[in-house]
């Protein structure tokens, strides 16, 4: 394996970094370095580079904490990122060979935030295999609930009855550019009322990411009568269109404003796209769900995926020696 090689990212690969996320099977724009560092006051980077033969063959967004590496706390989904090209044997030996480095480092455990499929350009299940032969612990199971727009979609009599009812009062959705109406009326108040919590991206973290990405990142917002009374925020990847952020003032199910404009989302500004993501509806590290949240997702035709996080204990790599026969 000496041809193999492991460098801890730094600024000078930048353009490298990014460069090959932009062309990998499994990563989306979250792990280009301007997303992720957006935050980087709140996780001490730790991410790594893989070569072969001095080519840059795969990536690890991480941030390590103690003796622990995530990939990465600060990202809905993370996991080990690589080419297009990339063979299953080259996948292994990979992986091996950043355990191994992971293990000099002192590091104790691994835990990957494994990317759900929807969002990967080709099948990139390698991960899971290797979660199988290293014994990892499995520590958390996510549902999301994602529509499939390649298929006909159906909605229940009771979102329908919502989207009628935004007709009915003359509600009107625009795309906007700031999104500081949104954060400000909306999603802050409902948050501190309803969970005593603040979003995870502040005002001034959300503007900055949309002025770096102002091709994935979009804000609907539904406005009666003038008035803003909801909004979803999108963050859009080359087949998803995921809802991170979906607010409504408490005139909702009167007005009909979150089905009005999840149906203009679904059915028409987003039908050319893959899937629809609304996202996770789990509760308590995933060990409840939100019925009444996921009831309404449901509505729109949504169905369940997984998202599965997985815990490594780094010094196991020799269980990948033997797989190949």
């Amino acid at each position: 394996m000496g041809n193999y090689k492991v460098v801890k990212y730094s600024s000078l690969y930048y353009e490298e970094w990014n460069a090959f996320v932009l062309n990998a099977k499994n990563a989306t724009f979250l792990f280009h370095r301007d997303f992720m560092e957006y935050h980087q006051d709140r996780f001490e980077d730790f991410s790594l580079m893989v070569f072969k033969n001095d080519h840059l063959i795969a990536v690890l967004p991480a941030n390590k904490l103690d003796n622990r590496l995530f990939s990465h706390q600060g990202l809905t989904y993370g996991g080990f990122v690589v080419g297009k090209k990339l063979k299953f044997q080259d996948f292994i030996k990979s992986f091996k060979v950043l355990l191994e480095t992971l293990d000099d480092y002192g590091f104790l455990t691994l835990e990957i935030k494994v990317i759900p499929y929807i969002y990967t350009e080709l099948p990139s299940d390698d991960i899971n295999c290797l979660m199988f032969i290293l014994e990892a612990k499995l520590i958390q199971t996510n549902i999301l609930s994602v529509v499939d727009l390649g298929k006909q979609i159906k909605f229940t009599k009771s979102r329908i009855e919502g989207c009628n009812r935004g007709k009915k009062n003359n509600l009107e959705i625009r795309e906007v550019d700031s999104l500081k109406e949104f954060w400000d009326d909306i999603l802050i108040p409902n948050l501190k009322s309803k969970y005593k919590t603040d979003p995870v991206h502040s005002l001034t973290e959300i503007t900055l990411l949309k002025n770096r990405f102002p091709e994935n990142i979009r804000q609907f917002n539904v406005y009666h009568d003038d008035d803003i009374v909801a909004g979803v925020t999108i963050f859009e990847t080359k087949k998803v269109a995921h809802a991170q952020y979906i607010s409504a003032n408490s005139y909702k199910n009167t007005l009909g404003s979150l089905d009005f404009l999840h149906e203009y989302l679904i059915k028409k500004k987003f039908k050319n796209k893959a899937y629809f993501d609304f996202g996770t509806s789990n509760e308590n590290q995933g060990r409840n769900i939100n019925k009444g949240l996921l009831f309404w997702k449901e509505g729109f035709g949504a169905k369940v995926i997984t998202q599965n996080f997985y815990r490594i204990n780094v010094n196991g790599y020799n269980k990948l020696n033997h797989i190949m026969l």
